[in-house]
């Protein structure tokens, strides 16, 4: 069954649009992906894009309609903070790490370590958990995850 369909059976406590529920699940999609990924650098990448799907995903639902101005486009990690605070530090984390990532999609010899590829993995599940928990939707369970090399 997917998530979306596990996520309309159990209701979530406020309304939230398709596209937004789309992103959590692609999200959550990618958590396993990069589980199963052999490669670290394939493990950091998935990872990294599916911390950035869920911190897209509360974007998507939060952000009000700004007035056109002539800004530099922003990135996720840096709208975040602005409509949760309370994952100000996550952003600031996950933004840091956009360099590495990156590198490794880059396939840069050496770019990310099996151990950083695989805590970055566990810190992306709990992301994504704290992401849903934010919009209010269900706890899902977290990836059976790797034991630290």
């Amino acid at each position: 069954m997917s998530t979306t369909t596990q996520l309309r059976r159990e209701r979530p406590r406020c309304r939230i649009a398709p596209s937004v529920l789309a992103l959590l699940e692609s999200a959550r999609q990618g958590l396993v992906a990069a589980e199963c990924d052999p490669s670290p650098a394939g493990r950091y990448v998935g990872a990294h894009l599916a911390a950035l799907r869920a911190a897209a995903a509360i974007v998507a639902a939060r952000a009000e309609p700004a007035a056109p101005r002539k800004k530099r486009p922003q990135s996720v990690w840096e709208l975040l903070p602005r409509v949760e605070p309370t994952l100000s530090e996550w952003a600031a984390f996950f933004a840091a790490g956009a360099g590495k990532r990156a590198a490794a999609e880059a396939g840069l010899p050496r770019a990310v370590s099996a151990r950083e590829a695989d805590e970055l993995l566990r810190d992306a599940d709990t992301f994504v958990s704290l992401a849903e928990s934010a919009l209010g939707m269900p706890a899902q369970s977290p990836l059976p995850l790797r034991a630290a090399m």
